[in-house]
């Protein structure tokens, strides 16, 4: 067998670069930055294209909904709280830019143990070894007894979390989520997976209890997502509880009967997961709306997405 001659390009068909349609153009090229240059400025400045354009977008829809008087749901992973990002949370709260948040059930052993203590996050390598991961005795004691308050008061696990956070008095409570929304009385659900938290292996643990309380924000977060027209929702950091919580509760919410086929998702995690993607970013967008997926540190990427929509505002 013969090696074959080169191609020849002699009779390729060619065209004129400049009628040819481009995607970018030079209106989309960034700025450099400049030292002293404001917040709106450096947003301006940044180029039209992929992330960066999809933050801005992000941050239009964020803003439409928000002067619509829309929902905006935040469903986040504990990540989240562990990464400093507390006081953020409860100024974008507080200036109405979310309507509610959903937690999984590492969310209230860090936002609680910041409340009482003031830290949280352990260093399970150097404890793991001798049994004495988890074992931390006022977390397991304090969330446990939560639980047993949400069941005799009939109320969801984020809610009695907060308002007891509040009975308590803990001295870093305006650090903590669950207490400042239970004060503004704004919706925290929280979504639990039996055998995931250190409180589940507690002595005054029980497992009908915590399932009768997360199952009870469950149907109150198919509320909050019943009502999700033309509003946005974040997944931030969770890889699978949470996008799995929220496609059951929006085909729940569609079989009955509501309306729920444009909004906005968006995904941001440091890596890119499947079910994010597909559960969050791309089929509940199927009917109607628009998913993003943005990709990045959740310390540095939450602030800026939080700067460029009260900018937008």
């Amino acid at each position: 067998m013969s090696y074959p001659k080169p191609f020849s390009f002699e009779k390729l068909n060619t065209y004129s670069l400049y009628d040819r349609p481009s995607k970018v153009g030079v209106d989309d090229l960034c700025r450099p930055v400049s030292p002293g240059m404001s917040l709106r400025d450096f947003f301006d400045a940044l180029p039209k294209q992929l992330a960066a354009g999809d933050l801005l977008e992000i941050a239009k829809s964020w803003a439409k909904a928000v002067r619509q008087g829309k929902k905006v749901i935040f469903a986040m992973g504990a990540h989240v709280i562990k990464v400093g990002l507390t006081p953020l949370l409860i100024r974008l709260m507080d200036q109405g830019l979310v309507s509610a948040f959903a937690l999984n059930g590492a969310g209230i052993i860090h936002d609680s143990e910041l409340a009482m203590a003031g830290k949280t996050s352990e260093d399970v390598a150097s404890v793991l070894g001798s049994g004495r991961f988890g074992a931390a005795k006022e977390t397991g004691e304090f969330l446990n007894k939560a639980i047993d308050y949400a069941c005799s008061q009939e109320m969801g696990l984020g809610r009695a979390v907060g308002e007891r956070l509040l009975a308590s008095s803990f001295p870093f409570n305006d650090y903590s989520l669950l207490a400042c929304a239970a004060k503004k009385e704004v919706p925290v659900t929280v979504h639990v997976a039996i055998g995931t938290d250190i409180i589940h292996i507690h002595p005054l643990a029980s497992g009908e209890k915590i399932g009768e309380a997360s199952y009870r924000d469950f149907q109150i977060f198919c509320s909050l997502v019943a009502d999700l027209q033309d509003g946005v929702y974040f997944n931030i950091g969770s890889a699978v509880l949470l996008p799995e919580v929220f496609l059951k509760a929006l085909t729940a919410v569609r079989n009955i009967g509501h309306v729920v086929d444009r909004f906005t998702t968006v995904n941001l995690d440091f890596i890119r997961q499947y079910r994010p993607l597909t559960n969050v970013v791309s089929r509940p967008t199927l009917e109607g709306g628009k998913g993003y997926n943005l990709t990045g540190h959740h310390e540095l990427m939450l602030p800026l997405l939080a700067a460029a929509v009260m900018e937008e505002l």
